[in-house]
Parts: structure tokens; sequence; C-alpha cells
């Protein structure tokens, strides 16, 4: 069956992504990855299309698109052991994408990126230069024929992943372990801080209660005192009045009224 024209506009954005992805890409580069959006689109519709092809090509093409989908995925990740971790979980295509290329794209672009990744991990324990680690790494894989010792070095390199992963977990354990301990001391010094207030805030408590008394002591005998006084100064102002009254009645009597 002859392909048809959705499916070759497929073919040539497919293979325009694998050279894509194939160069040495800037962060800032956005083409590939809505070339690969376009891709996944135009793979759904072939799928839905009267004139598709067969299984096993459509199988293929979205292996390929797949690849490349989880290779920008993990191009996005933070540290280079991620990166590498997640690139060795790809799988690149099987079959050449145009009649040129004697060996699969995908399959060189997964090359590449797994010595890339794998370099700037080897140049993040050793503290070599990155750069100069890719460059050689890439070199190496350009001038390699064949792929003999292709299954051997991946095994070596998923074994210095795991390896660094390892390394890495065994230290975020120690880092949670001094976390914690950390998080203990600093539990049990406000626990200690927090009675220390406890017994201040009670022992203020009890001494306010215990003014309180006093104070409601002495209010009561200001109030009897206050209460005394006043029946004393009322009984002298008696004893004025009658004083006076009776004063009064003798000077009357000792002086009669002049005729």
């Amino acid at each position: 069956m002859a392909a048809t024209r959705l499916e070759l506009n497929l073919l040539r954005l497919l293979s325009r992504c694998e050279a894509l992805a194939a160069e040495r890409r800037e962060p800032d580069e956005w083409r590939l990855e809505k070339y690969v959006g376009a891709l996944e689109e135009m793979l759904l519709a072939l799928k839905k299309h009267s004139s598709k092809p067969a299984p096993e090509l459509l199988n293929e093409y979205a292996r390929k698109v797949d690849f490349l989908k989880g290779m920008l995925e993990a191009e996005k990740l933070s540290s280079s052991a991620e990166k590498a971790l997640a690139n060795q979980f790809l799988a690149p295509g099987r079959t050449p994408t145009t009649p040129k290329e004697r060996t699969p794209a995908t399959k060189m672009v997964h090359l590449q990126t797994k010595a890339r990744y794998t370099g700037k991990m080897r140049s993040e324990l050793l503290g070599t230069d990155p750069l100069s680690v890719n460059e050689s790494e890439e070199l190496n894989l350009r001038k390699r024929k064949g792929f003999v010792s292709e299954e051997k070095q991946s095994a070596a390199e998923l074994d210095a992943v795991l390896q660094h992963h390892r390394s890495m977990q065994e230290k975020l354990a120690e880092e949670m372990l001094s976390l914690a301990r950390s998080l203990k001391t600093n539990t049990l010094a406000a626990q200690n801080v927090i009675k220390q207030d406890n017994q201040t805030l009670s022992h203020s408590l009890r001494m306010a209660d215990h003014n309180f008394e006093k104070l409601k002591d002495e209010s009561e005998r200001l109030e009897q005192h206050a209460k005394k006084s006043v029946n004393w100064l009322l009984w002298i102002m008696l004893i004025v009045v009658c004083f006076i009254f009776i004063s009064m009645i003798l000077f009357i009597r000792i002086f009669p009224k002049l005729r």
C-alpha cells in the first residue's frame, strides 16, 4: 500500500525531529517540543485514518514519538543522575526512518544522550569539566562502528548510575536522620520552655489570687473603719448641739431680759 500524504508528512516531521534531537541544543530551544506535540497529533490522526498503515508501522512510529517525548521529559529533570536513569528506560526505534539511514536515528540519539548524561554525572563525581567529557564521549561515540560493546557499556553505565543513586539515597538518609535529631532537640527545648512558661504563669495566677484576697480584706477593713468614723462624728455633733442648747438656756436664765 502506498503511503498517504499524512504518513509522508509524519515521516518528514519525524526525520526533522530526530535531526534536531541529535544536535546540541540551547536550553531555551522550543522547536523540538512543538514538533513532538505535532507528531503526537499527526500519529493520532493517522491511527484514525481510513488508509492507515500496518499495525507494525504504527507501533514503530509510536515507539519513536514516545522516545522523543521521553527524551524531552528527561532533559527537564534537575540532576544528571536522574537524567541518565530516565534515559536508560527509553526505547529507541528499531528501523530507520528514511532509506538513507543505516542505523535508526533514534538509536544514535539514545546513545549520544546516554553518553552525555553519563559524562556529566562522571564530571560531577570527579569534579572535572563536563564540556570536555561530553565532547570526548560524543567523539568516541561517532567513531564507534558496529556497537559491539554496547551492552557491556550500558551495563557498566547502569551500574554507575545505580551506585550513584545508592550513595545519594544514603546521603539523603543521613541528612533526614540529622534533621530528625535536630527536630527532636528543638522539640525538647520548646517543651522545656513551654513547661517553664506554664510554671511562671501558674505562679503569677497564684500571686494574683493572693493579692486579690488581701485587697478584698483591706477593702472590708477600710469600709468598717469608714463606718466607725461616721458614727463617732455623728455622736460628737449631737453632743455639741446639746451643749449649745443647754448653754443658751443657762445664758437666758442667768441674764434675764433687760427692762
